[in-house]
């Protein structure tokens, strides 16, 4: 494995104020793989031996019911997932598949968790990071049952706007399909949501929505940072060791 590689495992929170011997006991063993587009990673269900940790591409975590599935959260890197399953060493309640090119850092969930118990502060680090993801998850849940869905969209729209540079137009980082079941809605409803919207100077060509009366659009959005997270996914600690928690998503777990 490249050092570059283990670098950028060593920069995330998780890892971040690791000891040289801890992060050698985590990442002993580990293996990068390489995956094309459209890989399944993982299905619901499945025992998880590993945590994933994305370094290059993009990953969509799926959740299914009978003949219907929906987009739980669309990670970029880096980030890790599954880690609640790694910890409990549960079966996984997503899916994952690769939505591009990906390159995927694979660490034994059995070294990861016999590390938690030989070092304290390692442990308190993995409790920071599901803390964080916990939280993204509330957010996610209030934002699904105290909004509807123009208001989920108009504050997606926001979010999106503050992340890529306060522009006025912005490029949406999802194909409609996704973006619409990440905010718990039918490509029908996302389409009349976006039509809504014109009233506040919402304007659509493909994937740029131009956005000619922010004003007029954060006066319906009303957004709330008790629900919103308007940080760029760089910026991964939020607080107390809140981790972003959209990824241009809901919270993960």
């Amino acid at each position: 494995m490249r050092q570059s590689d283990l670098d950028r495992v060593k920069a995330l929170p998780l890892f971040r104020d690791a000891s040289p011997e801890t992060f050698r006991d985590v990442t002993a063993g580990a293996f990068l793989q390489r995956f094309p587009a459209g890989t399944t990673l993982l299905l619901e269900g499945d025992t998880v031996d590993f945590l994933y940790v994305l370094l290059d591409g993009i990953v969509e975590l799926q959740g299914s019911w009978k003949e219907k599935d929906t987009t739980l959260a669309v990670l970029r890197p880096v980030s890790t997932f599954i880690l609640a399953a790694v910890v409990l060493d549960a079966d996984s309640l997503m899916s994952a598949r690769t939505l591009e090119r990906s390159e995927i850092l694979m660490l034994s969930g059995q070294a990861l968790r016999r590390t938690m118990h030989q070092d304290a502060e390692f442990a308190c680090a993995v409790a920071h990071e599901l803390s964080g993801c916990y939280r993204g998850l509330v957010r996610a849940v209030k934002n699904h049952k105290l909004r509807g869905g123009t208001e989920r969209l108009a504050n997606y729209l926001i979010t999106q706007r503050i992340r890529q540079g306060m522009k006025d137009t912005i490029t949406l980082p999802h194909e409609k399909r996704i973006l619409a079941s990440l905010l718990g809605m039918t490509p029908e409803n996302l389409s009349r949501a976006f039509s809504s919207l014109s009233a506040q100077g919402v304007v659509v060509h493909g994937p740029e929505v131009t956005l000619t009366r922010p004003e007029a659009l954060e006066r319906l959005a009303r957004p709330t940072p008790l629900i919103d997270n308007h940080m760029p996914p760089q910026s991964r600690l939020l607080g107390k060791g809140e981790v972003e928690s959209w990824s241009d998503s809901p919270g993960y777990a």
